[in-house]
């Protein structure tokens, strides 16, 4: 009996100390948390204007084509001939332009490590599941993978995995990403793939986050119905096409490190979720061995009080 108790008591020790630690890392993933969400905030604050611009100069340019293919409309009607010079379109930026889909991109983002208790498995889940329906070979698609779990997951599998980062920091600034974020885009740009899907878990609150897969090039969410001639506003020089080109791949690269960020306070609230749970359940366990080990004890102290009236019984 004694060298239960003493077993029992090495693993109250131990689970108390684990308990430690997993509180003090809940501590660190919630204090992480917090500062990733302001820097969310703040940034969204960026993409929603650069989104406005964009908006206009891309309404502005295909009301200027619309413009000019009426004008050369005209023209051929009343001369009879065709007005090559009116008839030149201005030309969408690339990133704008939607092409056949010969083949899919998916950007992946995980975290590095684990203690993320389901974060990373539902994304992974979720992506091997959209990739066996929409696609039937592994030339029909390519993975880009952001974070050390998703690209060790496509390697073991032999999936198509074209490209992999490690070692996005808690809180990443653009600068650091800014190498993820131009590989996407240059891939698209140069015809790796056809269209970019980033796929990652969005933060809805400390407790729930869901799957995401965004579109993000070609760029199809500029809501250029909402605007009319009279918004715009916009001088550009030299041109709009000029400004287009500038612009447009600041914009994706805004998107991109906007689902990075989010991706990123998705996983730091589920660590702390799951670190909250480990010392709930380390807390849980203590006081269940603590029980056992009253309830050992007490058993222990009436047979040494039994044994004690015993002697003295058979001494008298």
């Amino acid at each position: 009996m004694a060298e239960s108790l003493m077993d029992i008591k090495r693993r109250i020790a131990s689970t108390k100390k684990t308990g430690q630690i997993t509180s003090a890392m809940q501590m660190v993933s919630g204090a992480k948390l917090s500062q990733i969400e302001k820097n969310s905030i703040a940034y969204q604050q960026y993409t929603n204007k650069i989104r406005e611009i964009v908006t206009h100069l891309a309404t502005s340019q295909l009301i200027a084509s619309a413009r000019q293919k009426s004008t050369a409309k005209a023209a051929e009607a009343t001369n009879g001939t065709s007005q090559k010079s009116l008839r030149h379109d201005i030309t969408l930026s690339n990133l704008l332009v939607e092409r056949p889909i010969k083949k899919t991109g998916y950007l992946v983002i995980t975290s590095d490590r684990g203690l993320v208790g389901a974060y990373n498995s539902s994304i992974l889940k979720a992506m091997v599941e959209m990739i066996s329906e929409n696609h039937k070979s592994a030339d029909e698609y390519a993975i880009l993978a952001v974070g050390g779990t998703g690209a060790d997951f496509f390697k073991a599998r032999q999936m198509n995995l074209s490209y992999e980062y490690r070692g996005v920091s808690d809180v990443p600034s653009f600068n650091e990403v800014r190498e993820i974020i131009k590989t996407a885009v240059a891939m698209y740009d140069s015809g790796v793939f056809d269209e970019l899907y980033v796929c990652y878990n969005h933060h809805v609150n400390s407790l729930t986050s869901a799957f995401r897969a965004e579109k993000m090039l070609p760029i199809t969410d500029l809501d250029v119905s909402e605007v009319t001639d009279k918004d715009q506003e916009y001088i550009t020089e030299p041109s709009v096409d000029d400004a287009l080109d500038a612009i447009l791949p600041q914009y994706a690269e805004s998107l991109i490190y906007g689902a990075l960020l989010d991706s990123k306070t998705a996983e730091h609230s589920a660590s702390m979720t799951a670190m909250k749970s480990a010392t709930d359940n380390a807390n849980n366990l203590i006081s269940d061995l603590s029980i056992k080990f009253n309830r050992a004890r007490q058993a222990q102290i009436t047979t040494e009080i039994t044994e004690i009236v015993g002697g003295a019984a058979a001494l008298e």
